[in-house]
């Protein structure tokens, strides 16, 4: 493609040519890749706090004994391996279709955006005398006064003007053009690489968050809901973390997967873009159902919605607060339904209800034992 330049005294756009951006991955499509990463990190991320919980690692950072998890959950952990594999199938199937959707990802044009975002920061500079001006200072004198000291500095405040900076604009006429300065690309490089991704990334998280917060709290609040999709979910009083995705399909498909694939569309995010969000929100997801309040998990600090603050809404008496999931807790604040005050009490109930029940299960056992050997015996007389 031809260069194109906005103006003579403008530094010209570079060139370009597009092509297909080669597979993140040398032995597997980014298609693919995009399709089973999320679950990679479902798995690995559960598989790190099963391994802690099986051989009681932490302890101390439990929010829940291991008693309350064989006595107050209504599922089977086959139960909700099942589930949540069947969610997942179906978040790989909307994944693959949303892919497909989207045009294959090209490189080649990064060097001509950020020569754009220059220009854009070259034109803003044209700003600078007017506004000095109505602070009452003289930009034009400012900078003849600086350009033998700071002559960058003086070509901004005089407008954007570095007649000094040239560059040749090919080897063969040695014809020479205005050129950027380093600051300038080194801005417009940060806009393009870190600011404008951000941004993007910033709308997918508070779309997914408004998303999820709204219809979250609508199956609480409407009984048909709750009893037909969300009750399942609840079947886990005591949350583990591969128990995340244990949902009602009809719930999973709207709350997590539906709720995730338009954050990516509203967003404008890329694939590659789209697998870092879809993996990160994941293992947050994981994360906020994990059990466990670990002071070295930089999870759970991000921001204050993590796994002690979810499990809270996990138990019957704070079911109906705490419904922001799975970044942050705006919602529960603006709207008056975050948990205020102190559950260490009401912990320590469950704790101690769940242990005496384990205890009462096991006392009951040996005693129908031998209950049941003189009705044996009476059949055997009677035969």
């Amino acid at each position: 493609m031809a260069n194109i330049t906005v103006a003579s005294d403008l530094p010209p756009l570079p060139a370009y040519e597009t092509r297909p951006m080669p597979d993140l991955l040398p032995f597997i499509s980014d298609f693919w890749l995009s399709l089973i990463l999320p679950h990679i990190a479902y798995w690995v991320v559960s598989l790190f706090f099963h391994i802690i919980d099986i051989y009681d690692l932490f302890p101390q950072y439990r929010l829940h004994t291991p008693e309350e998890i064989t006595q107050r959950n209504l599922a089977s952990r086959w139960e909700v391996l099942r589930d949540v594999i069947f969610e997942q199938i179906i978040q790989i199937a909307t994944s693959a279709v949303l892919t497909l959707t989207e045009p294959r990802q090209t490189t080649g044009m990064e060097e001509y955006d950020v020569a754009v975002w220059a220009t854009r920061i070259r034109l803003a500079q044209r700003a600078l005398p007017a506004v000095l001006g109505m602070l009452g200072l003289n930009a034009a004198a400012i900078s003849k006064n600086m350009a033998a000291t700071h002559p960058l500095l003086a070509g901004a405040l005089a407008g954007g003007h570095y007649p000094f900076l040239t560059t040749t604009l090919d080897d063969v006429t040695g014809a020479a053009v205005p050129a950027f300065a380093t600051w300038e690309l080194l801005v417009a490089k940060a806009i393009y690489w870190v600011l404008i991704p951000g941004f993007q990334l910033w709308v997918a998280v508070v779309f997914l968050d408004t998303w999820q917060y709204f219809w979250h709290r609508a199956m609480h609040m409407n009984k048909w809901m709750y009893t037909h999709w969300h009750a399942r979910h609840h079947r886990l009083y005591v949350p583990y973390a591969y128990g995340a995705l244990y949902n009602h399909p009809v719930e999973g498909f709207v709350l997590d997967t539906l709720g995730a694939g338009l954050a990516y569309k509203v967003a404008f995010l890329s694939p590659r873009m789209g697998m870092v969000f879809f993996m990160g929100s994941t293992m947050k997801t994981v994360d906020d159902h994990c059990g466990y309040a670990l002071p070295f998990d930089p999870l759970q600090h991000i921001t204050s919605n993590n796994a002690a603050y979810h499990d809270i809404h996990h138990q019957s008496w704070g079911i109906k607060t705490n419904f922001s999931q799975p970044f942050f807790t705006i919602w529960d604040r603006l709207l008056g339904t975050m948990w205020k005050g102190d559950t260490k009490l009401k912990y320590e109930r469950t704790r101690t209800a769940a242990a005496e029940k384990k205890k009462d299960v096991a006392t009951a056992a040996p005693a129908a034992a031998p209950a049941a050997a003189p009705a044996a015996n009476g059949k055997a007389k009677a035969k």
